[in-house]
């Protein structure tokens, strides 16, 4: 099964808002398997006067908040569980690696595949992607836990 979100779906299965919900769309889903989100890059975000003021760059912890987040809607469109009393908690990040800048303007492409799923801890591969060109990637655990 392959699937498409738009923010007012995404909405549904995430807790966040403005100005920390990091996904603008779900080009492609197949549950228990793979997802391919999309975050649209603009100069108006709030770290960007910060971020740094002479040469706005989107911070690379933010970038792996949403790879995250990309795992949390794979593992809620891979579980009914988790929509139903459960919170989706990030357990640990691994190997992760920056590899380009991302600057307002581009088109953060956020690829997820489930590695593993035991007893509520899931563990992906994630790759975030400018333009086919590699910017970040990182071994990404989240836990399941009942409300």
């Amino acid at each position: 099964m392959t699937g498409k979100l738009d923010i007012l779906q995404i909405q549904e299965y995430l807790p966040h808002r403005y100005p920390f919900l990091l996904i603008d769309r779900v080009v492609e889903c197949e549950p228990g398997v793979r997802l391919l989100g999309l975050k649209n890059v603009t100069y108006n975000e709030p770290f960007f006067q910060g971020h740094f003021p002479h040469l706005p760059i989107f911070p690379g912890v933010l970038i792996m908040e949403a790879l995250a987040q990309a795992t949390g809607l794979l593992a809620a469109q891979s579980d009914e569980a988790l929509g139903k009393g459960m919170t989706y908690y990030l357990a640990g990040i691994d190997n992760a690696r920056f590899k380009r800048p991302v600057v307002p303007g581009d088109q953060l492409m956020l690829e997820v595949k489930c590695i593993k799923n035991k007893r509520n801890i899931w563990s992906f591969d994630c790759v975030a992607t400018v333009e086919g060109e590699l910017a970040a990637s990182a071994q990404i655990m989240c836990a399941a836990v009942v409300k």
